[in-house]
């Protein structure tokens, strides 16, 4: 689903919890740029499937918690998260649709929430800090860097903002 061709262009553009419900969000980046003037900011909010926690829940459950098998509840136009979200996924989208700026805001919540999800999370946190110090550009060092970020490791929610060119 992706903007109105009729909107006008806008300075910033914000998508708050919305993403999760969107079947193709290729579609909306795409139009969100269309709709942008030069130099406008995207922001993006969403639930962070890369918690300890919600990791915990796949291994045990096949699913991420709020994104539950909906079997028996599938009706369009319902209520429902298709698409889970990690700051990867959405740097990874962003980037496709020429945006640039890309960064990760802190969210004001205890990271980690749970002492043992500060366990369930060290080997992430560890993997990132390797591929950052391997890195051979700045770009992959600015996003290892953020990927392995407290934010993005332990964080329950994402506050994601890009600017186009």
């Amino acid at each position: 689903m992706g903007l109105p061709d009729n909107l006008g262009h806008y300075e910033a553009i914000v998508c708050c919890e919305g993403i999760e419900h969107f079947g193709n969000p290729d579609i909306f980046f795409k139009t969100v740029s269309a709709h942008l003037t030069s130099k406008g900011t995207v922001i993006i909010t969403t639930p962070n499937i890369w918690f300890p926690a919600a990791k915990l829940t796949f291994l045990m459950k096949g699913f991420f918690p709020s994104f539950p098998c909906l079997v028996g509840n599938i009706l369009r136009g319902n209520h429902m998260h298709i698409m889970p979200w990690s700051y990867p996924h959405l740097f990874l989208f962003l980037k496709l649709n020429g945006f640039e700026n890309i960064a990760l805001h802190d969210v004001d919540e205890k990271k980690p929430k749970r002492i043992y999800e500060y366990i369930i999370g060290l080997p992430q946190r560890l993997y990132c800090f390797q591929k950052c110090k391997n890195a051979p550009t700045q770009e992959e060092r600015d996003f290892w860097t953020t990927a392995g970020s407290k934010q993005s490791i332990y964080g329950r929610r994402l506050v994601v903002s890009a600017t186009k060119p």
